[in-house]
């Protein structure tokens, strides 16, 4: 139920009110849109809208108002879950339900527990998910954060919408940075035995240069001395891209995210499988030689122009390798690839849409979510990073500094096309103003509520045992209503590849649920003050002095603490799929 039930049930009730009009002659069209429903902007217009009046009246060629009036006769008289039905210019119909209908959600998500939201979309389709991808030069820094917290989030949300998803990490491990990064290496290795070197103009600096070259030493003393300077070079280059890629699958592994396939870019060269894709587009008719050199024909495919995969002195270009990476993809017969990159690549989507279409499939089949840089922040002073100066905070430095849920939320917190400021100390902070913490406090205060009730004997009912028509607050309902809209911010969610919808939503509920305990007490009063239901001790977020002296009725004790029980389940699925923990403490 992708939309949410009573949306689902709206829609439902709208699509029959027109073929009722139809059977009764009041509309004349044979075929009818499927209806739109949704959350209206402000209470006062209702619960719920539709503008299918203003679609329909195109076909019947009538005014908007008219086929509205038409739809709404049809609703009130058919449709019990309807309180009322009203028809505003241009034509909108605005919709409010009996209260009592809003209680399906709460069965809804008991019913479904940890799977509330979920759907079968996807049914079934295979998704090969590639992310982070950084080369093995250097640690992951902020960029390959915010990419790696992306790329886990939307594994999570693919999957709990119906789809097989696999996460690969292609390993750049060929090319002219590998080459740099041995040529760093065994400068700083040379160095160390006493032999002056220049080091590489554009050589990779930093602390971790001088700590890998040290871990060389120690492995080989002074050995590479006596072996030719390229032999020499060769070693440390692997040595130390073998270190840094054990560094990086550690910090990731460390930040929650682990990958089903690591695959090697050098693979590709020693398999043959860059030959075989270019074969694969020959015997399309789509390289050709120029100039001494091997093009491919991606201008066919809307690129700007042709493109160079092999040069004159018969090395591979970074196309080419890319071209056989994707070119292996799809032999290995994933319904859908998404990729996940920096927006420093964004020139590098067409030129892979027209590798994809040149191997016979829709371009539609491959999906690129690119990430935009993070600005870090201190205090709301920009930290400054030069990683050409080996000057740089890596995503462990920030893990270790505010904890790897706080780094997931605010890495998720925007559009990964948008940038990002990141700001440390917001991060740590424990109130309101720190969004990972005002979510992740109402679910710990839903905690500690369950556990004092569960010290003190409240038994907490099933949702057909409780007496829901005891809420009646408006607090209590719009709890219910922001329950009910979950499932359609999943489905959006994972049809946009944007999880920054559920960052959104977790804050918006995390906001109700706290203006909840400003206003009303759950469980009867001992006497002690408002901090047996508070998970840490302290007012971290106000509670209302009239709220505490409420005297509660069994009945509405109980209804409450069932919708609670509800909130907390969404809460929890929601910070699973951004791979956030949700604390019973805090």
């Amino acid at each position: 139920m992708s939309t949410g039930i009573i949306q689902e049930q709206i829609t439902s009730a709208i699509a029959s009110a027109l073929v009722r009009a139809r059977e009764r002659g009041l509309l004349q069209s044979q075929h009818f849109p499927q209806p739109s429903v949704d959350f209206s902007k402000k209470e006062e217009w209702g619960d719920l809208s539709s503008s299918v009046a203003m679609v329909v009246a195109r076909q019947e060629k009538r005014s908007p108002m008219d086929v509205a009036h038409v739809i709404a006769d049809q609703l009130e008289t058919t449709c019990h879950l309807l309180e009322k039905v009203s028809v505003v210019p241009p034509g909108f119909l605005n919709l409010t339900l009996r209260l009592d209908c809003w209680f399906a959600v709460l069965k809804a998500i008991e019913h479904m527990g940890d799977r509330y939201g979920h759907s079968d979309t996807g049914q079934g389709q295979r998704v090969l998910l590639e992310f982070v991808s950084a080369n093995p030069t250097g640690p992951l820094h902020m960029g390959h954060g915010r990419g790696a917290a992306l790329g886990e989030s939307l594994s999570r949300l693919l999957r709990s919408s119906g789809y097989a998803v696999d996460k690969e990490y292609y390993i750049n491990d060929a090319g002219r940075q590998m080459t740099l990064l041995a040529d760093s290496v065994y400068a700083r290795y040379l160095a160390m035995h006493g032999r002056e070197v220049a080091f590489p103009e554009d050589g990779y600096q930093g602390d971790y240069i001088q700590a890998l070259t040290q871990a060389v030493v120690h492995e080989q003393g002074d050995r590479l001395l006596a072996l030719s300077p390229e032999d020499a070079q060769r070693e440390c280059g692997e040595s130390a891209s073998r270190k840094l890629l054990g560094t990086i699958r550690e910090d990731l592994a460390r930040f929650g995210v682990e990958f089903e396939t690591w695959y090697s870019e050098a693979s590709l060269f020693t398999s043959g499988k860059i030959q075989e894709a270019l074969a694969d587009l020959a015997q399309r008719d789509l390289v050709f030689t120029k100039d001494g050199a091997t093009w491919f024909r991606s201008s066919q495919f809307h690129d700007q122009k042709d493109r160079v995969v092999c040069k004159q002195d018969g090395h591979y270009t970074y196309l080419a390798s890319d071209i056989a990476y994707h070119f292996d993809k799809l032999c290995r017969r994933y319904d859908w690839l998404i990729n996940i990159w920096g927006a420093d690549h964004h020139g590098y989507v067409p030129r892979m849409h027209a590798a994809i279409q040149a191997f016979g499939s829709a371009k539609e089949r491959l999906r690129v979510v690119l990430v935009q840089m993070v600005r870090l922040l201190r205090d709301g002073k920009t930290v400054e990073m030069s990683k050409r100066a080996g000057e740089f905070i890596t995503l462990q430095d920030v893990v270790d500094e505010v904890g790897g849920d706080a780094a997931k939320f605010f890495f998720l917190m925007r559009r990964s096309d948008t940038h990002l400021e990141f700001d440390l100390e917001l991060a740590k902070k424990h109130s309101a103003e720190n969004p990972v913490y005002y979510v992740q406090y109402a679910h710990a205060r839903l905690a500690s509520l369950f556990r004092i009730a569960q010290e003190r004997g409240i038994q907490v009912p099933s949702v057909r045992e409780a007496p829901l028509l005891a809420l009646v607050q408006p607090e209590e309902i719009r709890l219910i209503k922001h329950l009910s809209r979950f499932p359609g911010v999943l489905a959006a969610s994972a049809s946009e590849l944007a999880p920054h919808h559920i960052t959104f939503y977790l804050q918006e509920l995390a906001g109700l649920l706290h203006v909840f305990y400003y206003k009303h007490r759950v469980l009867p009063s001992r006497g002690d003050g408002v901090e047996e239901t508070e998970p840490d001790g302290h007012r971290t977020f106000e509670v209302s002095p009239e709220s505490t002296r409420a005297v509660l009725s069994q009945e509405l004790t109980s209804a409450r603490l069932v919708l609670l029980r509800q909130v907390q389940v969404v809460l929890q699925n929601g910070l699973w799929l951004l791979g956030v923990t949700a604390p019973e403490k805090m």
